[in-house]
């Protein structure tokens, strides 16, 4: 049994079967672990659910920033924008079913000595302490308030923790801090705005370039950072999306070995 973890989908159907099939990937044995974004931007997002829907006990994936999108437009909360290519998941007749799938799924997950998240973890959070912030976002989202949840979920304020934060300002910036972080400061103050390293300034760094309040011993992966193409970030912090949808291509890693696998997109 070998476990996979792959970087944003973002409904690149195509890419991802083929980057199964070069792993040789086999559901009956094997895990596949997906770092969010499952879908939008790209062609093939009802196909993309379906399939990963289908793995069944096989699949694990954590939410991202456009699987969170695709829940508050299903809420009713939130028009599609020109750049979503979400529609066919809307319109199937399986949708809530599919929808339903989407919403039980956690923002945080561990595997053996690998934390999974789609942004990152801040490094005011412990380990710990992300677990558990993680999981009042997913049982709210998973709750009779979820649509309140929707409503308040898009913003970039506030930008910097307070254990006293309540309600849906507390779980807009656990989100952001999960789903959308790219840049802080050691304080925790997010800068949301800006992709690329170059054109960011002091005192905001990379999240995983940060003096951590707790030192890690365990290893983060993420996606979300097209920008970055897999680089190097560190110890302890692995880097899954490499673009697919923007033309790169798509990282699987194994968790037994650390080895990368990579397919071009065709996307």
């Amino acid at each position: 049994m070998t476990t996979y973890v792959v970087g944003d989908i973002q409904g690149c159907y195509q890419p991802l079967r083929k980057l199964l099939d070069k792993i040789c990937f086999d559901p009956s044995v094997d895990r596949l672990i997906s770092v969010g974004d499952l879908v939008n931007r790209g062609p093939h997002n009802l196909e993309t659910m379906r399939f990963c829907k289908d793995l069944g006990n096989s699949f694990e994936m954590v939410l991202g920033n456009h699987d969170l999108h695709l829940l508050a437009i299903a809420e009713g909360v939130r028009e599609p924008s020109k750049k979503d290519t979400i529609g066919d998941v809307l319109e199937a007749h399986d949708a809530e079913d599919l929808l339903q799938w989407l919403r039980y799924q956690p923002l945080l997950l561990t595997v053996n000595n690998y934390h999974i998240v789609h942004a990152g973890i801040p490094p005011i959070w412990s380990l710990e302490q992300a677990h558990r912030l993680a999981n009042e976002v997913t049982a709210v989202i998973q709750s009779d308030r979820r649509r309140l949840y929707f409503e308040a979920m898009y913003g970039d304020t506030p930008s910097t923790w307070r254990e006293n934060l309540q309600g849906p300002e507390r779980w807009r910036l656990i989100t952001n801090y999960l789903t959308r972080m790219r840049f802080c400061t050691i304080e925790g103050a997010l800068e949301l705005q800006t992709k690329d390293s170059a054109q960011i300034s002091a005192p905001y760094k990379p999240w995983f370039d940060h003096r951590r309040k707790q030192p890690l011993t365990e290893n983060i992966i993420f996606g979300h950072w097209a920008a970055l193409q897999g680089r190097n970030c560190g110890e302890y912090f692995f880097a899954l999306d490499t673009g697919c949808v923007w033309g790169g291509s798509m990282r699987a890693m194994s968790l037994d070995n650390q080895e990368y696998s990579h397919q071009p997109s065709d996307c």
